[in-house]
């Protein structure tokens, strides 16, 4: 292993679940274990893996597996959890999924995105659940007059799109994150889609709806950008998209079809079609970690790849997200998370009066000096993204990965990926061939526009 010099104590989950499957390889009493994971519209994740035998070693059966189906949850997403083939894993599962239960965050956060609630159920191996994949077509439809409109933390990107090119671009000024008042959003939102109309000569053919959160049928069940509406509103402000592409279609005279999709897969679309090929994970390093998936048909999976709370470091010490109250997840290693949390052991000192965004411009700052103390807090990062991609490759199909937001500006961001190509050559041969890099210029100017205003099919 690799270890990060300022990170001694990380461990890596990739290398953890290897360890244990090849120490359950040489037991002599082992048993098959089958884990089934249920998402909207009857659709399956299965996976299928040995375990010690039951009475063997049961808590660590319990913690490899509850460390996979926390993955596989915030990778595809799911309420409904199957498991075949041991009675001991089932009871512990069961346990951490419900109120009052060691994950019980997740379980709140998948009820609340599928309007149902969580469910841990056993089954036989003659009955549990077989694989039901997904693959959306998606983007890639270009003809007409479309409006691409990306909605931002702090903007909304607004693209006239003609039959793949953009003719016009605008951003307009509005601040979701500090308003509350479902009105505000829905003004805004609408105003912004008559502005692509009047971009377009006044008529729209198709709108393409690029938005932060995690997207069902076309609503963002949770997301930051409506973070201050109150519960109480939430079902209404969920619709805004929906409701004002249906009013702007009325007020046209003629349907008007719609998509609304996770930015995360739309950057990732974008990014297939700059590179002219599939098979493309976007991560986003930012403010926390986001992601996005095109598979190796060029369409979105329909998984909800929220990489933030995937666990990365299987050490129970490790720095416990504040939201989800667990241990070694994403957001704490590839975002500027990381860089803050490694500050004290790079012995660099930062004014605690500097918001988060600002003390990590402060370390970029240092970096494009070359201090060797910036550069360590890189490396560590790229040590841990290469570690990161290894374990994300057991679930995704991966020949590009698309690296994007502030923590990979600058000088910083040219070491994280290095470093993370350089361990995957040392640890991991298998996917040395992995293409990491930033955005083109092309999809940085007009990709995400285009790419977003593809997405409805007019039929």
């Amino acid at each position: 292993m690799i270890a990060p010099e300022l990170d001694k104590n990380f461990r890596p989950i990739i290398l953890e679940i290897r360890k244990f499957n090849d120490d359950v390889a040489k037991a002599k009493n082992k048993q098959r274990l089958y884990v089934a994971v249920e998402r909207a519209g009857g659709y399956i994740y299965r996976k299928e893996f040995d375990i010690f035998e039951d009475g063997v070693d049961d808590k660590r059966n319990a913690l490899i597996t509850e460390r996979l189906i926390k993955s596989i949850l915030w990778i595809i997403g799911g309420f409904r959890i199957y498991i075949a083939g041991s009675h001991k894993v089932y009871e512990a599962i069961k346990s951490y999924y419900r109120k009052g239960g060691l994950r019980e965050f997740d379980y709140d956060f998948w009820s609340t995105t599928f309007e149902r609630e969580v469910e841990v159920i056993e089954c036989t191996l003659d009955n549990i659940p077989k694989e039901v994949v997904s693959s959306e077509s998606a983007g890639g439809h270009l003809e007409g007059k479309r409006i691409g409109f990306d909605a931002g933390g702090s903007d909304i990107k607004v693209s006239a799109v003609v039959d793949g090119k953009v003719i016009a671009s605008e951003e307009i000024v509005w601040l979701p994150k500090l308003n509350e008042d479902i009105n505000y959003h829905y003004e805004h939102i609408y105003a912004a889609m008559k502005r692509g109309v009047e971009l377009l000569g006044g008529d729209a053919d198709a709108i393409g709806i690029s938005t932060a959160g995690v997207i069902v049928t076309d609503r963002p069940m949770v997301s930051s950008i409506f973070i201050k509406v109150p519960k109480k509103d939430f079902e209404l402000v969920k619709y805004a998209y929906v409701n004002c592409a249906k009013r702007l279609a009325k007020e046209l005279g003629h349907p008007v079809p719609y998509v609304v999709a996770n930015d995360g897969d739309v950057t990732a679309l974008a990014g297939a079609v700059d590179l002219h090929d599939n098979c493309v994970l976007g991560i986003s390093m930012g403010t926390s970690e986001a992601g996005g998936y095109v598979d190796h048909n060029g369409n979105l999976p329909g998984w909800f790849s929220e990489l933030a709370f995937v666990p990365l470091d299987f050490n129970p010490d490790s720095m416990v997200d504040e939201w989800s109250k667990d241990y070694g997840v994403g957001c704490k290693y590839l975002s500027q998370d990381a860089v803050i949390k490694l500050l004290p052991q790079a012995n660099i000192e930062v004014d605690e009066n500097l918001t988060l965004a600002e003390k990590l411009s402060f370390v970029q700052s240092l970096m494009e000096k070359d201090d060797p103390r910036a550069k360590k807090i890189f490396e560590t990062i790229g040590i841990y993204l290469g570690y990161a991609l290894a374990f994300y490759a057991e679930f995704y199909e991966i020949k590009h990965v698309l690296l994007l937001g502030r923590v990979t500006s600058g000088k910083g961001g040219d070491i994280i990926i290095d470093v993370a190509r350089e361990t995957l050559k040392k640890e991991f041969p298998e996917y040395a061939h992995f293409n990491l890099q930033m955005p083109s210029e092309s999809m940085r100017r007009v990709g995400q526009s285009i790419a977003a205003a593809s997405l409805p099919n007019r039929g």
